[in-house]
């Protein structure tokens, strides 16, 4: 990645961990995402760990889409093939585009640490209502995978030939 000189600019995010087990003090992904984001110069807006039910994920993130103070959504957890896993069937159905290239991406990194178990992983990202929306496995280490090898930049309008930023809702 190449960046040139620019100006950053600091996006308003929201952070999701959907778990039935996890809760504020051990929600080890969470809170790497809230620090790595910090770290970058972000603003975490707004947090919460939502029981892996596509209704109870759906209604936190529509909240976060309607409102004028969230551009981002990262959420981890609730993406892989269990049955009990719905975080892409909440989503799905709220996005205006999907971000095919983005679960693609994200398996073909995944290849590289966990062969071909990545096939389980349903990584998924999108926009709606000029909000970008990043779902990755609840694992720390996939948490951080996805953080340095693709939205790190993705959330840098400095960075070239492309990023999100301008397509996100302005404050």
């Amino acid at each position: 990645m190449s960046k040139p000189t620019g100006e950053f600019v600091a996006l308003n995010v929201a952070v999701m961990t959907v778990s039935d087990s996890r809760d504020a003090s051990s929600d080890s992904s969470g809170d790497y995402l809230r620090e790595v984001l910090a770290e970058a110069g972000h603003q975490v807006v707004d947090r919460a760990i939502v029981a892996d039910n596509r209704y109870r994920i759906r209604a936190t993130v529509s909240r976060w889409i309607a409102s004028e103070d969230v551009q981002v959504v990262l959420i981890n957890g609730g993406t892989g093939f269990n049955s009990k896993n719905s975080t892409p069937e909440a989503l799905l159905p709220l996005f205006d585009r999907e971000i095919e290239g983005f679960g693609e991406l994200f398996r073909m990194i995944s290849y590289e640490e966990i062969g071909s178990a990545t096939l389980q992983s349903r990584a998924l990202a999108g926009l709606a209502n000029q909000t970008l929306i990043f779902a990755v496995p609840g694992s720390t280490r996939a948490c951080a995978s996805a953080w340095t090898r693709i939205i790190e930049e993705q959330l840098d309008a400095r960075t070239r030939p492309c990023h999100f930023v301008s397509h996100l809702k302005k404050l």
